[in-house]
């Protein structure tokens, strides 16, 4: 029994070790990246999506890759993203995150030029209308951020949907004034060819100001509502963000 024993014993061993090697080659192909290198776990990240079969978890995923991109700095990574996204809205998200991204960093008008150019390429390519007519609004609305008020209106000037083309405006001019530029938000609203849209937005931005107690741009604003209802609403909340009525009990 003890010869028996002792012979099986190498192989028993050979077996272990075999196992042990097999287990950490497997930890060695899942842990690749150390946890500081982003772009690292992003690629891997990439490879993963790849094999996504369900197409709208795919493009979600995709989505938040290129913005994850597009935050780092790497506008060419989060642009090469984009092609792989089907979903023409989730594209058109896509185009957006890394606007927006973009414009709260620093770059010099022609670099700004240069990306927003390669965002609207991008955004050609997407065939179903609203969905192309919502990327078209988010480029705008980054270049307003981006301080780019000529590109944000040419942007939007570009669109043929009268009702989408005021809205790309209107939200220009929202973020146009949420940075203190209220001079380029009147611009934007009164590029706007419906008088319903022009209300609107002149009430939307006169609460933005309210809210950031802009009172004397607020009530230029308020001033531009012709319909007396929308008027009078935006000018309470004016003076409520003067002087709140609210009584605490």
């Amino acid at each position: 029994m003890y010869h028996r024993i002792t012979c099986f014993l190498p192989i028993f061993l050979l077996l272990i070790t075999f196992g042990t090697n097999l287990c950490a080659k497997e930890e060695n192909q899942i842990a690749t990246c150390v946890i500081e290198d982003r772009p690292c776990i992003i690629k891997q990240m990439t490879k993963d999506t790849e094999l996504i079969n369900n197409t709208s978890w795919r493009d979600q995923t995709y989505r938040e890759i290129a913005k994850s991109h597009a935050f780092d700095g790497n506008f060419s990574l989060a642009l090469n993203i984009i092609p792989k996204i089907q979903t023409p809205d989730t594209k058109a998200m896509a185009i957006r995150g890394i606007g927006m991204a973009i414009a709260q960093q620093e770059h010099n008008q022609d670099e700004f030029d240069s990306m927003f150019m390669s965002l609207r390429k991008q955004a050609e390519s997407i065939s179903h209308p609203p969905s192309y007519a919502i990327a078209l609004t988010y480029i705008a609305m980054a270049q307003a951020f981006a301080g780019d008020d000529e590109g944000a209106w040419k942007t939007a000037s570009d669109m043929n949907n009268d009702a989408l083309r005021n809205k790309a405006y209107g939200e220009t001019a929202e973020i146009q004034a949420e940075n203190d530029r209220f001079t380029a938000a009147k611009k934007s609203i009164e590029k706007i060819n419906s008088l319903s849209f022009r209300n609107k937005a002149y009430s939307t931005i006169s609460k933005i100001l309210s809210d950031n107690s802009e009172f004397k741009d607020a009530y230029i604003a308020v001033n531009m509502i012709t319909n007396l209802y929308k008027k009078t609403q935006a000018m309470q909340y004016m003076l409520d963000k003067q002087n709140p009525r609210d009584i605490k009990h």
